[in-house]
């Protein structure tokens, strides 16, 4: 299947005759979520495909793989994370609607679509977003940032001793000694 950066499916085939239809291609530099950009480390690529239920409804189920450039947890550093997202999702098509509406009634969640060409791009960010991890780590042994220079310790020693830092320390001088 041709991989392309286009990001919808046409669906006016499948919308008269039925059956499945099915796309493929890629996402390249990042994921936007609002103002939250989400690099990716080359290119992340995708596939769906779309089978008609029955009456107006259709199933669209795929995934979305890549490598995306998170910070790590401790220094910072851009560090390579591998995600690999599945997803599916109840359409139903309603004629004259201009753009995907998420419905809720119940227990029945579908999205309802009215152009036979589908962006597909909110269903591949929510996938892929959703599948990060909240956190990584460069390196199991991180070191972290210097907390009173900022220097990057994995990479230099700065000289500065680091006391143990709690959020209870000061209750130490409440207890007695045990």
């Amino acid at each position: 299947m041709e991989q392309r950066e286009v990001t919808s499916i046409n669906l006016a085939r499948l919308l008269k005759e039925g059956g499945t239809a099915r796309a493929a291609g890629v996402v390249r530099e990042a994921f936007l979520v609002g103002e939250e950009r989400f690099p990716l480390e080359g290119e992340a690529t995708w596939k769906v495909a779309v089978s008609a239920v029955g009456g107006p409804e259709y199933w669209l189920s795929g995934e979305v793989e890549g490598v995306v450039l998170m910070e790590c947890r401790r220094c910072l550093k851009p560090t390579p994370t591998h995600v690999h997202a599945h997803f599916q999702h109840m359409l139903r098509y309603q004629e004259g609607l201009k753009e995907v509406v998420f419905h809720e009634e119940e227990e029945d969640e579908y999205y309802a679509f009215g152009l036979p060409d589908l962006d597909l791009l909110p269903f591949l960010t929510e996938a892929f977003v959703t599948e990060m991890p909240y956190t990584v780590l460069c390196e199991e042994g991180c070191k972290g940032l210097c907390p009173v220079c900022g220097a990057d310790r994995n990479l230099v020693d700065c000289g500065h001793e680091v006391g143990l830092s709690h959020s209870f320390t000061g209750l130490k001088d409440l207890l007695p000694e045990l």
